[in-house]
């Protein structure tokens, strides 16, 4: 998968929070031993090209927070916290 759009492809239905964290999982695997800020950089140019095309919603991006934001640790959380709201503000 090289972008978002690629990965919904046209006519299909708009990817679940569930989609979401796989797809989040398999760039992290991409960016396994590389920094969290190379792998922070992916994840928020991707979904910015979701919500460009369309295909990634506030709701979305909230269901995803509320599932991968239990995992990480409090500064990674925050971290994300703020990536999330500046997708949402976009």
């Amino acid at each position: 998968m090289k972008d978002f759009a690629s990965y919904e492809g046209k006519g299909k239905q708009k990817k679940t929070a569930d989609d979401w964290m796989r797809e989040a999982k398999a760039v992290a695997g991409q960016y396994d031993g590389k920094s969290e800020g190379d792998m922070m950089k992916e994840i928020f140019s991707r979904a910015m090209e979701g919500k460009r095309n369309g295909t990634l919603t506030n709701e979305q991006i909230d269901a995803f927070y509320k599932q991968f934001a239990p995992m990480l640790d409090g500064v990674k959380r925050k971290k994300l916290q703020k990536l999330v709201e500046q997708l949402k503000k976009t």
